[in-house]
């Protein structure tokens, strides 16, 4: 059996002020169409299907338009929520939605959700485990030290009495880890504090597949168990990422074949770097002038309105930052304590505060100024 597996499609997002609803629309015609090439018996979506709880109307417009194109190809939907989604809302309907072949499993019951599709090998059991929390599943079974997302997530699969001599996939949206190996994180992903959302991807290695939603760079914790990735690049640290759609080829128990089918932004995310008379003079490492942009301004003088120059060109400039000898500078602590402080003038005080903050040496015209402002407040 071949199925898709995608997760974290955050529609609604905006990254930097900018919407990403038009990107999304394009990659999931790409989805779409991978859809009738490749024939698949089944989607997979991992979470966050919003980028809030409450989505915007846009946002709930493009979903029902993606649904429904889904439904259109006839192939089998299977969708979780993630730690982005409202349980709840995603949840609706889902009863009435289950008869077209459109599985949603919002909210968490006390039991993993299974859903049982066949193939010429026969049955695979595909398992449905929504985000949780361990307060959320600890209302549900008699441990009362349940305390880690680990605890609840093995409470949760060993109350399912899974037959592991069959074939089983679990559809996940939680934080795992193997041992040995840093997974890549992006700053568009919430990070709990010292990572206490982690759990060893150990205790889901028994199912034969593990389609995985949560990070948004592609990557495997486990021989078979993957994330997708977002779609969609959702922040600047996310630019060198290539972002794809997993094809999964399950045979007979123990057959597993996986395939990246690429995903081509509508705007791709870059960065350039340079001065700015060269940047706004030429087109950039041949992108075109509408791709979202992290800048990176060399130059050496003052410049005036730097962002409104760059955006004549670059309308989609997403962040502006400067490098030069200027912001190279090690900027020394003010002296700590106030007995230190009080011994530092208040010209001195402002200038280190100048420096903190712009990291720049005041000029001589500006330093007058303020040595003029100074003067005149203490007459």
């Amino acid at each position: 059996m071949k199925f898709l597996h995608l997760s974290d499609l955050h529609i609604g997002k905006t990254v930097n002020g900018f919407s990403m609803l038009e990107e999304q629309r394009h990659v999931f015609a790409q989805i779409i169409g991978y859809i009738k090439t490749e024939k698949p018996s089944a989607v997979l979506i991992a979470g966050d299907i919003y980028d809030r709880a409450v989505p915007g109307i846009e946002a709930v417009r493009l979903f029902d338009d993606f649904l429904t194109d889904l439904a259109g190809t006839g192939v089998v939907v299977l969708i979780i929520s993630g730690n982005h989604d409202s349980p709840e809302r995603l949840h609706y309907a889902s009863r009435l939605l289950s008869e077209q072949k459109l599985h949603l499993c919002g909210v968490f019951d006390g039991r993993l959700q299974s859903v049982q599709l066949k193939d010429d090998y026969g049955e695979i059991n595909f398992w449905l485990l929504p985000f949780i929390k361990p307060s959320a599943v600890r209302a549900y079974f008699a441990i009362q030290d349940m305390e880690s997302y680990a605890d609840a997530i093995m409470a949760v699969i060993d109350s399912a009495a899974i037959d592991y001599t069959k074939r089983n996939v679990l559809l996940s949206h939680q934080f795992y880890v193997a041992a040995g190996v840093t997974p890549i994180r992006s700053e568009s992903e919430i990070n709990p504090v010292g990572g206490l959302d982690a759990a060893p991807a150990a205790i889901v290695s028994g199912f034969d597949y593990v389609a995985l939603g949560h990070l948004h760079g592609r990557q495997n914790v486990g021989p078979h168990i993957r994330y997708a990735g977002s779609p969609v690049k959702y922040s600047l640290s996310e630019w060198r990422h290539t972002k794809t759609v997993t094809l999964v080829s399950l045979g007979e128990k123990g057959n597993l074949e996986i395939t990246e089918l690429p995903l081509m932004p509508l705007h791709n995310m870059r960065e350039i770097k340079g001065p700015l008379a060269l940047l706004t003079s030429q087109e950039i490492a041949d992108g075109d002038c509408e791709d979202y942009l992290r800048v990176i301004l060399t130059d050496e003088e003052e410049i005036v309105d730097p962002m409104g120059k760059l955006r004549s060109r670059y309308p989609n400039v997403m962040a502006l930052d400067f490098e030069n000898s200027r912001t190279s500078i090690e900027i020394t602590p003010a002296p700590q304590g106030t007995g230190q402080l009080e011994k530092l003038s208040t010209y001195d005080l402002f200038s280190e505060f100048y420096l903190a903050t712009t990291g720049a040496v005041m000029s001589q015209a500006q330093a007058g100024i303020v040595r003029e402002l100074l003067e005149g407040g203490r007459e």
